[in-house]
């Protein structure tokens, strides 16, 4: 089959690999309609996880048709409409059980590994590092599905791909992100980022109640997107006044009651000197993520409030205002995306008409130019904000 093949820093090409098979009895074989690439993608081009390999496939949103079931499988069956969650988690430890997947304690063979730089390790990830398990990703024509029983997600209806394919990762992220911030009724919520998830997120701070969603970003097209589709108010950090400045001007001097993290850990730099020696130390690997917005979302956030991560973290982080952050007795909330947890309600979202995710769709294009639309992506060029590839 033909696969998006990570070979290095900068460095990713389509390839002829070989087909995925049935390895365990709980396992589904997709032939994949559409994928997509996702900005934490951008962190495994960019070279800043950890743990990847020449070779690796990578993607971690994908959907198509099943082709294959394993003995064990009782859910699928060949030929069903699947959207696969970027998510695996054997859906019955002790924390599949309390719905918490992403933190599923049998998905990743290599939970030693994982557990050496985190403490403990983390469910397995498609597509995403060696220390997220070495899972095939999909953005390829195949792709090996395990426990599938427990995953993907069966699309029923005759709604095309694009409508529900981000139930894969970013509407349930950018769904979740908002959950997590504890919106209460009339809320004013400050989203840093409207990339995919960070547009995900505004829509969703307004089915949980928001009163006013502030976006933060410097990208012209991203901040259109965020007034246009997102009804949000927005500043441009590179325009307007120094953001915290701006958002005690629009809140009375009190701050934003939650706030959104959706760059994570590949933050532009913005003048402010703590983003200035991030930018240095990654240039020279003596970081890998530059955290200037979470800094900046907890030094914003009112007192009392919540400060939400969806954004990707990688690894350690410097000069982080922990004073402030315990003195002002804010609540921090993060998380990879339990996606099992959301994807049966958000697709009820979808089918009733309450949200088409495929606003952010900017590039649809062949998987075979898949190398050229990561840099596009990455470079934020051709008003690029999501790329569907179709195999």
């Amino acid at each position: 089959m033909r696969a998006l093949v990570w070979h290095g820093k900068y460095k990713v090409s389509v390839d002829t690999v070989p087909d995925p098979v049935i390895q365990e009895p709980t396992d589904a074989i997709i032939r994949i309609t559409s994928t997509a690439i996702c900005g934490s993608d951008l962190h495994l081009y960019d070279g800043y996880m950890p743990t990847m390999e020449d070779g690796d496939i990578l993607g971690h949103e994908p959907m198509g048709i099943v082709v294959e079931v394993g003995s064990a499988v009782t859910k699928l069956k060949k030929g069903d409409r699947v959207v696969v969650p970027f998510v695996i988690a054997c859906g019955s430890c002790f924390f599949c059980s309390k719905t918490l997947f992403s933190c599923c304690d049998t998905t990743n063979p290599n939970a030693e590994m994982a557990a050496k730089v985190m403490g403990h390790s983390p469910a397995g990830l498609f597509g995403f590092s060696h220390l997220m398990g070495g899972f095939a990703g999909g953005q390829a024509e195949y792709l090996r599905v395990p426990h599938a029983d427990v995953g993907p997600i069966k699309i029923e209806s005759d709604l095309p791909d694009e409508k529900v394919l981000f139930l894969s990762d970013i509407f349930p992220t950018g769904y979740m992100a908002a959950e997590n911030a504890d919106i209460e009724p009339g809320d004013t919520v400050a989203v840093w980022g409207c990339g995919p998830v960070g547009q995900m997120a505004i829509q969703s701070c307004w089915m949980l109640g928001a009163g006013r969603v502030i976006a933060i970003d410097r990208v012209p097209e991203r901040l259109a997107m965020a007034r246009t589709h997102g009804r949000a108010e927005t500043i441009d950090f590179d325009q307007d006044a120094e953001v915290y400045d701006r958002l005690q001007q629009m809140t009375n001097g009190r701050g934003p009651d939650r706030c959104i993290d959706a760059v994570g850990c590949e933050a532009h730099e913005t003048g402010g000197i703590d983003a200035v020696l991030d930018k240095v130390k990654a240039t020279v690997m003596l970081a890998t993520d530059r955290a200037h917005a979470l800094r900046q979302a907890l030094y914003c956030c009112r007192k009392g409030g919540t400060v939400s991560v969806p954004g990707a973290y990688v690894g350690m982080i410097d000069k982080f205002p922990f004073g402030g952050a315990m003195n002002k007795a804010l609540t921090i909330k993060m998380g990879q995306t339990h996606v099992q947890r959301y994807g049966q309600p958000l697709l009820a979202k979808i089918e009733a008409g309450e949200i088409d995710p495929s606003f952010v769709i900017t590039h649809r294009l062949p998987l075979e130019e898949a190398p050229g639309a990561y840099k596009t992506f990455r470079d934020k060029e051709d008003g690029c904000i999501k790329v569907v590839l179709k195999p």
